[in-house]
């Protein structure tokens, strides 16, 4: 991949706009909710509006692929700031809840599009014995902006009130744009390579091809992904549980985010240096101990302590899902395998909280928390077992 351009040469046209992309999401993560109650919504309808997103996010997976395909990374890239620009703006101007569920959704559209191609850039970008460090970076990057954005989105409300989160996204979303135009095209760098135009195969074609890959590897992204929405909804389930107050339970959460945070860089560097299992296993291992954990705590340094420890485990595995989609995904059609494979794992990160909600409704938290524990065990398993050998390959 000599011909490709460099990492340095290209990091602040992908990176940056990743950074802006994040912080809107971040943004407007904690107000969707109390947006629709302002529209009048009851909670559990109001549950409904904030899971639209990741509903939106699971049907854009395949024809994302499909799309990023037809007209390119860069140009899927400006379609989806373009199209969560339209949705943050009917946030914005809707008068009734169900069209800010719908705008909602849009939003899950548009990151399902944002998310595939900028996955695809890299992986076609990026010399191949820094694809993990640069995955697992663009995976940091993200944390990072979801990490900043509810603050800047808290600082907006004080003058624009709930509007101002959604005003925030909009401002990070063109500005993303903005610098995305300075991207380079791959398409040329393909060409290059091959000496001629890249073959289209139909996604139905591709994914039949590599179904066995999916029906393994991408079984555990699935698993991965199940275990990572949990800590997001065990954390202040059990703070609230032991009688924790919320700006404690906050407090914990956003300490248990920051050990998340540091990890990407080493995770990404010792996946290059000594394989994808060093980090995936580890990462679920640590993970399902810390839910296995859990329930033993009763206080808030207890749970500040497990807390950490399961932002150790999910930032042990910062890209870890994206790079094995790239070292599976093949030259022709990357992008509409990378819809499929990207369809489990986002299947799992819907799947893993209505997993909780289902066994404490029959059990109780306590056993919920368990079980997601052992998913996280499960999900080791699966990682050891299907991650290829040597996954760093040609194209």
């Amino acid at each position: 991949m000599g011909e490709s351009p460099g990492l340095l040469r290209i990091a602040p046209a992908v990176y940056l706009p990743a950074l802006l992309y994040g912080i809107g999401q971040g943004a407007i993560a904690p107000v969707v909710a109390l947006s629709a109650r302002d529209l009048g919504a009851a909670v559990a309808t109001a549950g409904l509006v904030v899971a639209a997103a990741g509903l939106g996010q699971v049907v854009g997976d395949i024809p994302a692929g499909a799309l990023t395909t037809r007209i390119g990374e860069r140009r899927a890239m400006l379609g989806a700031t373009g199209l969560v620009s339209v949705a943050l703006v009917a946030c914005l101007v809707v008068p009734n809840v169900w069209g800010l569920a719908a705008a909602i959704f849009t939003t899950g559209l548009a990151g399902a599009v944002w998310g595939l191609a900028r996955q695809a850039y890299l992986s076609e970008a990026v010399p191949i014995e820094l694809r993990a460090r640069a995955l697992s970076t663009l995976g940091g990057v993200q944390r990072i902006g979801s990490f900043i954005g509810p603050f800047l989105g808290a600082f907006a409300m004080r003058f624009l009130g709930t509007d101002g989160a959604y005003w925030v996204h909009l401002a990070g979303a063109l500005l993303a744009c903005v610098v995305l135009l300075s991207l380079p095209d791959i398409e040329s760098v393909r060409r290059a390579r091959t000496g001629r135009p890249i073959v289209v195969q139909s996604t139905r074609a591709v994914i039949r091809e590599h179904l066995p890959v999916l029906r393994t590897l991408g079984v555990g992204a699935l698993l991965v992904g199940a275990v990572r929405a949990s800590r997001q909804v065990v954390i202040p389930l059990w703070a609230e549980h032991i009688g924790l107050d919320p700006q404690t339970t906050s407090l914990i959460f956003g300490v248990s985010g920051a050990v998340d945070m540091l990890l990407f860089y080493p995770a990404g560097s010792v996946m290059d240096r000594f394989g994808r299992k060093w980090v995936a296993v580890p990462s679920m291992a640590v993970l399902g101990l810390a839910h296995l954990l859990l329930p033993l705590t009763h206080s808030a340094g207890a749970l500040t302590a497990v807390a950490l420890l399961m932002g150790i485990g999910n930032g042990l595995g910062a890209g870890v899902i994206m790079t094995l989609g790239a070292d599976a995904s093949p030259p022709i059609g990357r992008a509409q395998f990378l819809g499929a494979f990207r369809l489990f794992a986002d299947t799992g990160n819907g799947a893993g909280p209505l997993l909780i909600a289902a066994v404490t409704a029959l059990a109780g938290l306590a056993p919920a928390v368990l079980v997601m524990g052992l998913t996280g065990w499960a999900a080791a398993t699966a990682m050891s077992r299907w991650i290829p050998p040597h996954p760093v390959r040609p194209d």
